[in-house]
């Protein structure tokens, strides 16, 4: 199993306050983090000693948490990997249409996180699967996948995404929608616009047109369910190959919907990540047509 030790500097704005206080308010490190580490044999290391959490740290002391080791219950399947970045904390790969992030019932071994867990058991590494943003099965794009607890926590708060995608139609101003978006009676995947349900906030933007199509980039305020998919058919213009949607499945067979970009803070380094991916062929395809 693999352990991970992650590096703190102490620097003069931070001198002569507790370990709990340095990691939890200035580190990023959570309550039930701090726990495990406290729990953890050498958890903590201040300059190469173990200190506890109540003890104070000082100007130009090093401290160090060592993560507890993770552990993959998810079944190591072979399989290309379009691998975007990689670094020791995390990776972000671009997903292909057809293929769920996550595993369930009727997806066992042919996920994300299946061919995640090969290439790392390859490397002699076990990693449990910690994927920051989720994709629908049939949408493509980047997958953000944060190698342990500590940069999951930290990438979860702070990744900027961009969609693209194709609706049918076209659709000549840019705006948005401010609906709230709830499960649409009598189904357990469907959900509806409109008065009821979660507050969702979308904004898209025409990039391009063809003669029966818009290709939109989209942001999103918020992150429910299938938010762009209803969205853009509460407002008439349903996504291609969107057909629970409304959506036409003569251009394309799929929901023509792709997270083409993504920008956060490294959650260890600080350092500004920007990455992008290629619209997919079928996505280009109905453009122009």
């Amino acid at each position: 199993m693999n352990n991970t030790n992650i590096t703190f500097q102490v620097t003069k704005n931070h001198n002569d306050i507790t370990v709990k206080d340095f990691l939890k308010n200035h580190c990023g490190v959570s309550t039930r983090m701090l726990i495990k580490l406290k729990q953890t044999p050498l958890g903590i290391t201040c300059n190469g000693e173990h200190i506890r959490a109540i003890d104070k740290v000082y100007n130009g002391d090093e401290v160090v948490i060592n993560l507890p080791a993770d552990r993959n219950d998810i079944i190591p399947i072979k399989m290309d990997l379009d691998i975007i970045y990689e670094d020791e904390h995390l990776m972000v790969i671009n997903k292909p249409p057809y293929m769920p992030v996550h595993p369930t019932h009727n997806h066992v071994t042919d996920t994300l996180a299946n061919g995640v867990a090969y290439y790392m058991q390859s490397k002699s590494e076990i990693r449990t699967f910690r994927a920051i943003n989720r994709l629908d099965r049939d949408t493509t794009g980047l997958v953000v996948i944060a190698k342990n607890k500590y940069a999951a926590a930290i990438l979860g708060k702070n990744i900027d995404k961009t969609y693209y995608a194709i609706c049918d139609g076209q659709l000549k101003v840019e705006g948005t929608v401010n609906a709230k978006i709830a499960l649409k009676e009598g189904h357990t995947i469907q959900r509806q616009a409109g008065v009821c349900g979660i507050t969702a906030i979308t904004h898209y933007k025409p990039i391009k047109f063809s003669s029966n199509h818009t290709l939109l980039a989209i942001k999103l305020e918020t992150g429910r369910t299938h938010q762009i998919r209803v969205h853009m058919s509460y407002i008439g213009y349903p996504l291609a190959g969107d057909d629970m949607y409304g959506g036409s499945l003569k251009a394309i067979n799929r929901q023509a919907l792709h997270c083409g970009e993504v920008g956060f803070l490294h959650p260890v380094t600080e350092k500004e990540i920007f990455l992008s991916a290629d619209l997919p062929k079928d996505m280009k395809k109905v453009m122009i047509e």
